[in-house]
């Protein structure tokens, strides 16, 4: 729906930057900005599961405006969702200013009213990021101020209420706290040492009104909390090639329709240790969840509305296979352990020839919580062991090599193999063995004609059954040709092709792109497989689709 009042500041801020296109600036400021538009054109495809879309068009488009002028800044973004593309909450449908904003950047204080993002720590207590490709949008509206009174130390506060797709849920409030100290920027005698310590603290809470919520056993109604609290400590120490982060975070009684309403409290851990050195490279990090569900609303189910983010340790994979089971975080409750080792073999040698040769080697295992139940929901719900793994979750293990063959041409190969649980996404049935090789060659024809070829196989023990209709089993094979040219187009042509054990299909696709300067356009006509597009452990549903898509930016 179309809120007229809030078109007005778009309009107002449209007239003041029309001249200053022109003049690169108003009053001395200086105004910048981006232009995203991207459409679909889909229809019914039976064999892939792709249903009859009643639009011809759906386009997902924005524009982002800032202001700047020495220490002042004020920025407005236009979305326009008309109506959404496949995969994107129905919900959004419509256009407006959702978003808007007015800054002040010192060195002793910094303050924005209106819209923002803001992240305390890694983001377990509080993450308020937008991601366009997910269909995410937590920001919160309101007042976020910095203050920096000594070097080294830096101190948050921030009140505000959440975007929930046009609207804003004026009732539900958040509210937050961080401090953090660099003590080789606070303590002179450290400013060189080779110890470099930061250490910080933060806590969040949310108001949120009571409701009506009977349990399911005798029908009274929950005593619900109004005031949920959540509170981490943090520290990032490193001493010469050795590096190490934890952080801590613990949540208070916070029923919600995602933990099933029961009132255990949270808590959450995050350990990384990192060594690095010329040529070789390991970090290992682990991680336990347990009922670290925040969000602002506790009837929410989706994915908007989140406070808190926990990453996914898992490996962000770029080739299609591995890519095919991606994992979501369970916040509901998860152990995890993700080691990662990259080694150059020295040029010179027997395995590393005339260019060297990179080796990376990945791998991750999931698993659910070790517990004990003792009651639905109106109670603390279950118990869990420290130190106990429940289900297998996930499994990712990879290796990568990659090595020159000569000045103009590059193969890398990867073998991975995954397990893959469907319960993670509310499925029923037997543990997913997937087993993935790619070769990835990279031709250098000259200085502007880049070649690349890209074959992929998976093979797997899953099966299709109609009654799930995971359209990801079987066995599959895929191809890409790709080439770039003048530097600024390329053309691509690709095919997956599930041939055994699967819903045998075809999923074919062509781009071809164009970029000159800031402005970039993309056309790609075929075939998508529904699945899961996930990014850093938050997914979004993708459904199937045959047809046209398009995409252009450009900057300013």
């Amino acid at each position: 729906m179309i809120n007229i009042r809030k078109l007005i500041p778009l309009f107002v801020f449209m007239l003041l930057a029309t001249p200053a296109l022109r003049a690169q600036g108003i009053l001395g400021g200086h105004v910048t900005g981006n232009i995203q538009l991207d459409g679909q054109i889909s229809h019914a495809d039976s064999l892939i599961g792709a249903s009859d879309v009643t639009e011809r068009l759906l386009t997902n488009s924005r524009a982002d405006i800032l202001y700047t002028n020495g220490n002042f800044s004020a920025g407005m973004r236009f979305e326009a969702y008309l109506n959404p593309m496949l995969g994107f909450d129905y919900r959004y449908k419509g256009m407006g200013v959702p978003n808007y904003f007015a800054s002040y950047q010192g060195e002793l204080i910094s303050i924005t009213a209106g819209n923002f993002y803001e992240q305390f720590g890694s983001g377990m207590i509080l993450r308020a990021y937008e991601d366009r490709y997910l269909g995410i949008d937590n920001s919160l509206r309101g007042l976020n101020v910095t203050l920096r009174p000594f070097s080294g130390v830096t101190i948050k506060a921030l009140t505000g209420v959440q975007r929930y797709f046009w609207n804003y849920i004026s009732e539900n409030i958040v509210r937050g706290i961080d401090g953090e100290v660099n003590l080789n920027s606070l303590i002179t005698s450290m400013t060189d040492s080779k110890l470099r310590a930061t250490f910080g603290a933060g806590f969040v809470s949310k108001y949120e009104p009571d409701e009506f919520i009977a349990t399911q056993e005798n029908g009274y109604k929950l005593n619900l909390p109004k005031n949920v609290g959540a509170g981490a400590v943090r520290m990032d120490m490193s001493y010469g090639n050795w590096g190490l982060q934890a952080e801590y975070a613990r949540k208070g009684q916070d029923p919600c329709i995602m933990n099933n309403y029961i009132y255990r409290k949270g808590e959450a851990l995050m350990l990384n240790a990192t060594y690095s050195q010329k040529g070789f490279s390991a970090n290992l990090q682990a991680k336990r969840i347990d009922n670290m569900c925040f969000k602002s609303s506790r009837s929410e189910s989706g994915e908007m509305l989140y406070i808190n983010y926990i990453p996914a340790i898992t490996k962000q994979h770029t080739y299609a296979f591995l890519n095919m089971y991606p994992y979501a975080t369970q916040t509901t409750g998860e152990m995890g352990l993700q080691g990662d080792v990259m080694y150059k073999i020295k040029k010179g040698t027997l395995l590393g020839g005339k260019y060297g040769t990179d080796i990376h080697f990945n791998g991750a295992v999931i698993t659910g919580l070790d517990t004990n139940h003792i009651g639905f929901m109106g109670t603390d719900g279950y118990t869990s062991s420290w130190f106990k793994t429940g289900e297998l979750y996930y499994t990712d293990l990879s290796l990568e090599v990659a090595k020159k063959l000569s000045s103009a041409l590059k193969l890398t190969c990867t073998y991975g193999y995954q397990i893959f649980n469907p319960a993670v996404e509310g499925h029923f049935g037997n543990l997913h063995h997937n087993h993935v090789v790619v070769a990835d060659m990279t031709w250098k024809v000259n200085k502007n004609n880049v070649l690349r070829f890209e074959a992929e196989w998976m093979g797997s023990d899953s099966k299709y059954d109609p009654d799930v209709d995971d359209k990801r089993c079987g066995d599959w094979i895929m191809g890409l040709v790709e080439y770039n040219f003048s530097s600024a187009w390329f053309i691509s042509a690709s095919d997956q092709y599930v041939y055994n054990d699967g819903n045998k299909a075809n999923y074919y696709n062509i781009s071809v792109g164009y970029t000159h300067d800031a402005t970039r356009l993309q056309l790609g006509y075929g075939k998508q497989r529904e699945g899961l597009l996930c990014i850093g452990g938050v997914c979004r549903q993708v459904p199937a689709s045959n047809g046209l898509t398009f995409s252009l930016t450009t900057s300013f």
